[in-house]
């Protein structure tokens, strides 16, 4: 493998320097890719194999959106839920639309992977080519639509599924496209318009329309198909490292794992605690709404928390009425800013959105965020210690890493709450983060030396998608069932940093600055660095998608940090040598005690300004005052 893949990555270079590639920015080579080299298996494009998919805004509105006067206090309505969510929007992001641009630049038609997650109903009805978007409708900016969620087909033949799937699936087998594992947008459509879903108590919809009974959509392989993405283009090699595969040909065998890893989410819950028998209790409820202590198992349990409440707004009829345990159709993540932009670049009668709904995803973005993790903090001398535990399912934080990351931020003060040192400062104006004094937790992948001499661009950290190929560090927090053996079978172990099998915590010490009474602690998330939307902006060189996206970025608050976890702690108060007043500092105070207490020990208060022991209290005291003398006030 490892000799084969040096002849195709020499036979690249010759190809890009000799084939009269796209010169795009500077010195950088396009890469000559095709649709054919980012194909995975999963159902395909089809114009004329599919019934028409129908969206959620034009044909799901009917039944299932909640207004004032079907019912004022509904909180699991699937419609208005699910317009409020990344999901629904997924289409329509400005970042996504600028990143996107930058793949086409570096690999050419490398966006057919991207619209194929991003924007499946176009994709597979044959829209998603060009690679640029531009033949996509007006209805494929729906993103994850209804109709395409309850089109999904389970991709694990079993007993429990319907029964439709056996010849959907022996077409797929039939025809080559079967996947054997989730990721890369490896989903399966049923090619009829039918709605399939959790409730086995539903036979047929308002349209006529079937309606089959689905476990799969509550299972976390429903997610895996876009959840677990991968470079096709680039091959591990037996070092460790990643090369091209030969041109206008699909990755040699398929397996994610021996492709550039670019988020590992799926993989990640599929090696954690989470994806157990057992599952994992939380007593505090934290993720499984109204279920209290039930075990969370499944993405869904946790993104989609169920809620007592109706689905369809005939819920007064017969036979209909409120359910339990609806699962909540918002989707809620960690973005905390591009729904805003989505609303300001689109046409509300498009997005369905509005103030309060941009506002109530904001309110339940900031709890969520605050379910995902715990803080503990504690000192031991001059050291204090700041531990971040990790409560998902995953990495912490997980998914695309560019501009994605977590840190912490520590203020010191004295005993007049005056602020005497700062770790991890982030200032809100300029969005620039202080990384040199604190933890951030973050991936950061780069370009190869090798790689980068073929395409123009200098080794080291990079921001390009589909050219990154080597992981340059890693330290992001690992989920509970935790094995470093696990995790480097998936590409997702710790990179320069190590954790233990079983640790899902991190600690990080810092030392207590002179004076310093009380600490405050707070862990920030941030979806999209000012380094990254930088890029976006500076790399495109094809089109104002990036300049939008980073208009967008500065206009919705720069992607201001998210608080995660807040602490105070009170810092114990070290007996530091000529400290006779036992306040925590050497002082005046001191001084003019050990002068108060002049002469012979012959009293308590004496006896304690005798610093020294020797029976009285004189200039030998004073001078230990003196010496030790603090400039804390």
């Amino acid at each position: 493998m490892q000799i084969r893949n040096t002849i195709l990555f020499s036979l690249l270079t010759s190809s890009l320097l000799l084939q009269g590639a796209t010169i795009t920015l500077a010195d950088q080579t396009q890469v000559p890719t095709s649709e054919i080299d980012f194909y995975h298996p999963g159902s395909q494009p089809d114009p004329l194999g599919y019934d028409w998919f129908t969206v959620g805004q034009f044909n799901c509105i009917n039944c299932h959106k909640f207004d004032d006067d079907n019912n004022p206090d509904e909180v699991v309505a699937p419609y208005n839920n699910w317009m409020t969510s990344m999901m629904a929007q997924a289409s329509r992001d400005p970042i996504f639309h600028a990143a996107m641009t930058i793949a086409n630049q570096d690999a050419k038609d490398s966006g057919v992977m991207c619209i194929r997650c991003h924007m499946p109903t176009g994709y597979l009805m044959g829209r998603g080519t060009p690679a640029d978007g531009s033949a996509l409708i007006e209805d494929d900016y729906d993103g994850i639509s209804c109709d395409f969620c309850h089109r999904s087909v389970d991709p694990v033949s079993s007993i429990q599924n319907p029964v439709e799937d056996i010849d959907i699936l022996d077409y797929l087998v039939s025809t080559g496209d079967l996947p054997t594992q989730p990721g890369n947008g490896s989903f399966i459509i049923d090619p009829i318009e039918v709605r399939r879903g959790p409730l086995d108590d539903v036979g047929v919809n308002m349209h006529s329309v079937p309606i089959i009974y689905s476990t799969f959509h509550e299972e976390a392989l429903f997610c895996g198909s876009c959840h677990d993405l991968s470079n096709p283009v680039l091959s591990l090699q037996s070092d460790g490292s990643y090369l091209p595969n030969a041109m206008d040909a699909p990755h040699p065998n398929s397996n994610i794992y021996e492709m550039m890893p670019e988020q590992r989410t799926y993989s990640e819950w599929l090696h954690s605690s989470f994806a157990t028998d057992d599952g994992v209790i939380f007593s505090d409820g934290r993720f499984t709404g109204n279920n209290g202590d039930a075990a969370v198992h499944s993405c869904q349990d946790c993104h989609m928390p169920a809620n007592d409440g109706a689905d369809c707004v005939f819920w007064e009829l017969p036979d209909v009425g409120p359910r339990e345990n609806v699962p909540t159709h918002s989707f809620v993540g960690s973005n905390s800013w591009v729904l805003g932009a989505v609303r300001n670049l689109y046409d509300d009668s498009e997005t369905g959105l509005s103030d309060e709904s941009i506002l109530l995803n904001q309110q339940r973005t900031h709890v969520f965020m605050e379910k995902a993790s715990d803080m503990e903090i504690s000192s031991s001398g001059n050291d204090l210690n700041v531990r971040v535990i990790n409560m998902t399912g995953h990495s912490l934080p997980t998914g695309y890493p560019e501009g994605r990351r977590i840190w912490i931020n520590l203020r010191f003060f004295d005993s007049f709450d005056n602020l005497i040192q700062e770790h991890g400062t982030y200032d809100l104006n300029t969005a620039e983060l202080t990384t040199d004094d604190t933890k951030v937790y973050e991936t950061i992948v780069g370009i190869s030396e090798k790689l980068g001499n073929t395409v123009g661009l200098p080794p080291g950290e990079s921001f390009h998608l589909v050219l990154n190929n080597v992981v340059l560090s890693d330290n992001r927090i690992p989920p509970m069932g935790f094995t470093n053996a696990a995790f480097e079978a998936i590409q997702a172990a710790p990179v320069n940093y190590s954790y233990e099998d079983g640790q899902h915590w991190d600690d990080t010490s810092y030392a207590i600055p002179e004076c310093a009474e009380k600490v405050i602690a707070t862990l920030y998330h941030q979806t999209t660095s000012k380094e990254y939307i930088e890029f976006l902006r500076d790399a495109n060189v094809t089109d104002d998608k990036g300049q939008i996206a980073y208009e967008q970025w500065e206009l919705e608050g720069k992607s201001a940090p998210l608080i995660m976890d807040t602490a105070t702690y009170e810092i114990p108060i070290t007996p530091i040598l000529g400290d006779v007043n036992g306040d925590g500092t050497v002082n005046v105070k001191d001084l003019l005690f050990i002068i108060n207490s002049w002469g012979e020990c012959s009293n308590p208060k004496g006896c304690d300004a005798d610093i020294n022991e020797d029976g009285i209290v004189d200039v030998q005291d004073l001078l230990t005052v003196i010496a030790s003398w603090s400039a804390c006030q």
